[in-house]
Formats: structure tokens, sequence, C-alpha cells
């Protein structure tokens, strides 16, 4: 009996695991639905895993710069005399490289509608992908890689990725500081890199407590998506992560990106050019389009879900920090409030040019701003923003199509970010695809179809470099 129970366990363990039956051959298995989470158990070796990105980084690499030589003129050709608060030069000039056989007047004369059709939206104007857009993930210029790695021995290299625009097209590093409590002090981080290592030198006696408790966090790492602990990362060794001042260093930017966390399938996620944080005591929205009512709210958002892509069960894996709202994520935000524009002498009290130090050009930008540009329609003085989302209806000039795995369709909803300091937070749009100020006006000339001229735009050029 016992022999014979076991030659039909047998038997069962080698039967075959799909059975045919009187309806013919069996269907082959259904192909695998669409999902919103990532995989949780991670089966491939971390060497292997490591190893196969590295070896397919240099085409992914080679991929997005081609890309961005389609797209733009990226040479290094600074203005003239316009420089950044700690004096790096300002570049100058339309970078985005118009379709053959038409010129910015030709194209602003046309119809949305010929435009889509003949497909002469330029290139540059298009959302523009992740450097791998199929993998995302947060991703830092090298010099804030660098100043990271010799101030706090703290690697924030990818050995799947590099950034893709060039440091010239970028704000200066390391950014200066400034704060609505200490406007006679100007730079308020004496030309230094804040990191968790000097933060407290600097700052003890200009904050109070709770505000150097609320800095001491922002300057602290946690683990993110790329930057942890666990096989699942994009770090040779394991990371303790990063901070919030990595993307916004000196409370202001580095051009840092990422993906948002909020879209789902991956290829129509956007990416995001880091904001500034200045000046976000003035702000009543956050996030570029996720329209977050609170500072706080998003500081929570931040570490729940954007660190993690949006995904819960990731972030719990991967050492997620839950911020205690009532303390720490209050500390952070009374920080966050402090952090001011920067000076600029020639706008008065209402945040307009004083008629006495303001240039006729930079004046006559002034009028083009408030009038034909229908700039003031969302960015009102004093800094320059209605607090309010806006859909730019971008879809109307071109098709949609899929460019280095994301697919490109309408931006959607954005939020007006103010406009004061803009010289010092190159490239512009949520998504950084706009490298000059230049670029932004032809942009918004086409896309509002204002129809100004080369020496209207010009001068709308010269009022925003003023603010």
């Amino acid at each position: 009996m016992k022999a014979s129970w076991i030659a039909c366990a047998v038997t069962l363990a080698l039967a075959p695991t799909v059975v045919w039956t009187q309806e013919g051959k069996p269907k082959p298995p259904p192909a695998q639905s669409p999902t919103s989470y990532m995989k949780v158990d991670i089966t491939e070796p971390f060497q292997v895993t490591m190893e196969r990105m590295k070896a397919a980084r240099p085409a992914i690499e080679r991929r997005q710069q081609e890309l961005l030589a389609q797209r733009y003129d990226l040479a290094n050709r600074p203005a003239k005399g316009v420089t950044m608060y700690r004096g790096k030069p300002v570049q100058e000039g339309v970078r985005v490289k118009l379709p053959k056989g038409v010129t910015w007047q030709q194209l602003a004369a046309m119809s949305p509608d010929d435009i889509k059709q003949r497909d002469l939206f330029p290139a540059g104007f298009l959302p523009l992908p992740h450097p791998n857009h199929p993998e995302g993930g947060m991703l830092f210029p090298q010099f804030h890689i660098d100043a990271i790695l010799k101030q706090e021995q703290r690697d924030l290299n990818r050995f799947d990725l590099a950034f893709d625009l060039p440091d010239h097209v970028l704000p200066e590093f390391p950014a200066p500081m400034f704060l609505t409590t200490h406007p006679e002090m100007g730079d308020v981080t004496q030309g230094k890199l804040l990191t968790i290592d000097n933060f407290h030198e600097i700052f003890n006696g200009l904050l109070n407590p709770k505000q150097i408790e609320g800095l001491r966090l922002l300057l602290t790492p946690f683990p993110q998506q790329q930057f942890n602990q666990t096989e699942d990362r994009r770090s040779v060794r394991p990371s303790r992560g990063v901070a919030c001042l990595d993307c916004h260093s000196n409370g202001h930017t580095n051009g840092s990106t990422h993906l948002v966390g909020d879209i789902r399938p991956q290829e129509l996620r956007h990416r995001i050019e880091t904001p500034t944080l200045r000046g976000l005591n003035v702000q009543r929205l956050f996030g570029s389009q996720r329209a977050l009512k609170t500072v706080e709210d998003f500081t929570e958002f931040e570490q729940r879900a954007a660190y993690f892509d949006g995904d819960p069960v990731i972030a719990t894996k991967k050492g997620v920090n839950v911020l205690e709202r009532g303390s720490q994520v209050h500390f952070m935000a009374e920080f966050q409030a402090l952090m001011d524009f920067p000076p600029a002498p020639k706008l008065n009290v209402y945040g307009k040019l004083d008629a006495a130090k303001a240039s006729p050009q930079e004046l006559r930008g002034q009028e083009i701003f408030n009038g034909k540009g229908q700039c003031v329609t969302c960015h009102a003085a004093p800094y320059y923003t209605d607090n309010l989302m806006h859909d730019l209806k971008t879809e109307r000039f071109y098709k949609v199509k899929m460019v280095n795995g994301m697919k490109v369709v309408g931006d959607g909803k954005i939020k007006t970010f103010p406009l004061r300091g803009i010289k010092e937070s190159p490239p512009y749009l949520h998504d950084g695809r706009l490298i000059t100020l230049e670029d932004t006006v032809e942009f918004f000339n086409l896309v509002l179809e204002t129809k100004l001229s080369d020496n209207e735009k010009a001068d709308l050029v010269a009022f925003l470099r003023t603010l």
C-alpha cells in the first residue's frame, strides 16, 4: 500500500502543468497586465544587476546626448555683462533649434493646427525626457556629487547613469542663500555649500533653535529609491540616502532632476527640474503639478511618496523616514519660510522698475510684460505669480509620439512659479526644457500666440533679467 502511494505521488509530481482538454491545444498564458506597483522581491543578485546596468549605460547616455544635440545648441555663450549673484555668467540667445526652412517669425504667424499638421513645433519645446526615462530616479550634476563626497564622504554617483545637461547652463554653485530675517547680511552661507557638517557653525546665533533643527533635518540624508541600503539601489555601496538640500542646494536649486511620483504608466511621467525654494513664504501651492496646499504637506509628501516614486510598500522596504508632523515637519517648514529672493536693486517697493534706475530697454520690456506679451496674466508683481495652476494646452501644436521612452503628450496644469530672481534659475519650465530666457520668451510667444517682434522679445528678456 505504501509503495503504491509513493508511485502515485511520483506520477502526480511528473505530470505536466498544462493539460490538454477536448477543446484542443492549451491557450498560452495571458500577457502580464499593466501594474502601478513595483517589484518588491528582487531575485537578481545585486552584482549582476550592477554589471548589466553599467554595460548598458554608454548607449543610454549616448542616446540622450544625441537627443539634446538635435534639440539644442548647448555651446557656452555667456551674455556680456550679465551674471548671477556670485558672478556666474548668464547664458544668452535662443538655443532651441528650428525646423528646417522656417523662421521664428514665420512659425509665430502660423496657427496651432497648421504647426501640428506640418510637424513644425520645435523639438526643444516638446517635453524633455529623463536621461533614462524607463528607469528614472534622482540624478545630480557632477559638481554637487563631488562636493558632497568631499565634505560628507557620501557618494551620490549612480552606477547606471550620469546627469545630462552641461554645467554652464545650470545655476551657480554653491548658490547664495538670502533670509527674510537677515536682509542686511546678503548671502548668509558665506559662499559655502551647506551640509550636515557645517550648518551649525554658520547659523548658530542667526536662527532660533526650532529653525536650526528644521535646517538640520533638511540637510540630513534619508533613504530614497536609488540611494538606500537594499539590493535595489543604484549606488555601488549601500547609501545613507539623500537630503532635501541635495537637490535644493543652499535652499535654491542645482538643476538636479527626477520624475514625478504621481503619474502612471512610466512613459507618461514628467521630468522635474528642481525649482528654487527662494520666496516660498509668498507661495500658496507647492509641487509643480501637485497643487499641495501647504509646505508642510509638501514636506511630508516628499519623504513618504516622492522619494519612493509614490509606492509606500517600497518605501517601507527601503527605510522611509516618517516625519513627525507636529514638530519635525513644522520645524522644516519654518526654516523654508525664511528663504528670500535675491536682491533686485532696480525694483521699487511695488516690485516694478524704478524709472530712475532702469534702462530704456528694460522699461520697454516691462510694458510688453504687462501688455502685449500677456505675461502679467499669470505673473503679477510684486512677486510675479498668481499662485494658481494653468494649462498651456501645448498639445495643440504637436502629435503624440514616443521620445526615448517617454510618451510626449500635453503638460497639463502647471503652477505659476514666481519670476523674482528668474535669471538665477536656469533651465526653465517645470522639466528644464528651455535653456535660456530667450528660449522661454520664444516658447511663450508661440504658445500664447502673442506675435512679438524681435525687438520686443529682446526688450522682454532685458526686463526679466532685472527681476
